[in-house]
């Protein structure tokens, strides 16, 4: 894979915008209890279950490093996959690497879930920013604790999603990203594919995407359309969510299998 270029600069027509680094966003305090009740467990790396995300981390960064990447898209070919468990996740593991900042941006403006995810239950979105409605990112996003993960939510269904992504407010916002500091990941969490164009038009501005596949729900037909039709955009690799291979399979997380008394 070659190393990807921004195509779009700011300039007369295209705004300049800041994105915020982390230590200059309101610290959100999460709620353990909520957190354990969603299963995000990629904060925590003395949970065993965190072990598929630590893993996935390492992947993910090494490829972006070797092939200097830094926005990274991640969808799915139909809804309810789990996409937007997998983004939070690798995100919230990113995040505990050293000198690392990880921004996760969701775009899914017809059903935004990363903020009630993390137990934000209301507040200004990122469809506000791209209607010009919102002129700050500042007023927008969030930073994990005293971490470096920032995060900018999504809330109100946005019926008209695609000509928002087709604005130069985010044309701006994906050079931007581009601007941040060479040890930023920048992940997107994305609309499932064919739920509209929405994913086709953002990924036009991603250097990659990973796409989540439920085990046993996604087609192998489905695999290939989505990759045929966020093509040129490359796909970095594919994620197998809710995996199930039984109560010993070595690669699950149980405590019948091998892992669990390394993790008690």
């Amino acid at each position: 894979m070659t190393n990807i270029t921004s195509p779009i600069k700011a300039g007369a027509d295209i705004p300049a915008i800041y994105i915020p680094k982390a230590a200059e966003l309101p610290i959100l305090t999460l709620d353990p209890d909520h957190l354990a009740k969603r299963k995000i467990i990629g904060f925590d790396s003395r949970d065993i279950r965190s072990r598929a995300f630590n893993l996935l981390r390492s992947q993910v960064a090494k490829r972006l490093n070797q092939d200097g990447l830094k926005v990274l898209g991640i969808t799915s070919a139909a809804p309810n996959a789990g996409k937007s468990f997998i983004s939070i996740n690798l995100a919230a593991a990113l995040s505990r690497m050293p000198d690392r900042e990880v921004y996760l941006f969701d775009f899914d403006l017809r059903r935004g879930s990363i903020a009630r995810e993390l137990g934000l239950q209301s507040g200004r979105g990122l469809g506000l920013f791209l209607e010009g409605k919102v002129p700050d990112l500042h007023a927008i996003g969030h930073r994990v604790g005293e971490t470096g993960f920032a995060f900018f939510p999504c809330f109100a269904s946005m019926d008209r999603s695609a000509e928002l992504f087709a604005s130069d407010s985010f044309k701006g916002l994906a050079a931007a990203m581009r601007t941040l500091p060479d040890n930023a990941i920048v992940l997107c969490d994305l609309p499932p594919a064919f739920a509209n164009d929405d994913t086709a038009v953002i990924c036009e501005h991603l250097d990659a995407f990973l796409m989540v596949v439920e085990q046993g729900v996604t087609t192998r037909n489905q695999i290939l359309g989505t990759r045929t039709m966020l093509s040129p955009t490359p796909c970095l690799g594919t994620v197998l969510n809710r995996y199930d291979g039984g109560w010993s399979d070595p690669y699950g997380y149980g405590y019948g299998n091998p892992y669990g008394k390394y993790y008690a």
